[in-house]
């Protein structure tokens, strides 16, 4: 069985990390890519960008109807089954995100999705 732990992009690397995804559409700021380990960069699964910028209009207000909506997208998503096929093989994963927010972000979201569908 696979165990997929989420962790900010900024927190320091791990052998315990096993499987590193990058989960954000755009590169996190204040980092160079020759400086961060990732072994894959999965844009593809990302909430796309009108959903993204509508919730971060107002991310109190927005949780619960964004969480929604991000499952719909993974749930509609040909790039999500592919994605977990890719990951059936590892002992772990760490999903990568740069948000501030630890409580309320899409990393969340997509690894209890993931956990679903493991």
């Amino acid at each position: 069985m696979v165990q997929v732990k989420i962790k900010r992009v900024y927190e320091p690397e791990e052998n315990a990390d096993g499987y590193r995804v990058l989960v954000d559409k755009l590169w996190p700021r204040g980092i160079r890519k020759e400086n961060l380990h990732y072994d894959l960069w999965a844009k593809d699964i990302t909430p796309s960008t009108p959903l993204r910028q509508w919730y971060h209009q107002n991310e109190e207000g927005h949780w619960e109807e964004f969480r929604e909506k991000y499952i719909k997208e993974l749930e509609n998503s040909s790039a999500v089954k592919d994605f977990i096929d890719k990951l059936r093989d590892q002992k772990i994963v760490t999903l990568l995100y740069a948000s501030k927010n630890a409580a309320e972000n899409h990393a969340l979201v997509l690894q209890k999705f993931i956990e679903g569908k493991l």
